[in-house]
C-alpha cells in the first residue's frame, strides 16, 4: 500500500501548509512522461521517510489553483514545505539521492 498522499486544491491547505511534519509535493500530471518516471522515486522516499516527512502527489490537472498559487509552470516540480513555508523547489527529474540529500535533515526521530 502506497504512503504517498493525494493532495488537492481542497486539502492543500490542511495536508501541507497545516502539517506539523516536513511535506514534499510532487506537482505532476497524467500526460508528463518525466512526471510518470519520477513516480517510483516518490514512493521510495514516502517508504524510507515514513513518519518523518509526508510525501504527496498534486496532479496539476485536476488542481490548478495550488499550482498557480505557487508558480509551477514546468512539471515535474517537487516542492518541499516546513511549517508551511516553501523551503526548497526541485524542477524536473533528479536522482532518488538528491530528495534524500534535501529531507534527511528534515525528518524528525
Amino acid at each position: 500500500m502506497s504512503k504517498v498522499i493525494e493532495i488537492s486544491d481542497t486539502n492543500f491547505q490542511e495536508e501541507v501548509l497545516e502539517s506539523q511534519v516536513p511535506v514534499l509535493v510532487d506537482f505532476w500530471a497524467e500526460w508528463c512522461g518525466p512526471c510518470r518516471a519520477l513516480g517510483p522515486t516518490i514512493e521510495q522516499l514516502a517508504d524510507e521517510f515514513d513518519g518523518q516527512v509526508k510525501i504527496g502527489k498534486l496532479n496539476v490537472d485536476n488542481s490548478p489553483q495550488a499550482a498557480e498559487q505557487f508558480g509551477i509552470t514546468s512539471i515535474p516540480a517537487v516542492l518541499v514545505f516546513v511549517g508551511g513555508n516553501e523551503t526548497q523547489r526541485l524542477i524536473g527529474v533528479k536522482s532518488q539521492n538528491e530528495y534524500q540529500e534535501v529531507l534527511r535533515p528534515l525528518a524528525t526521530a
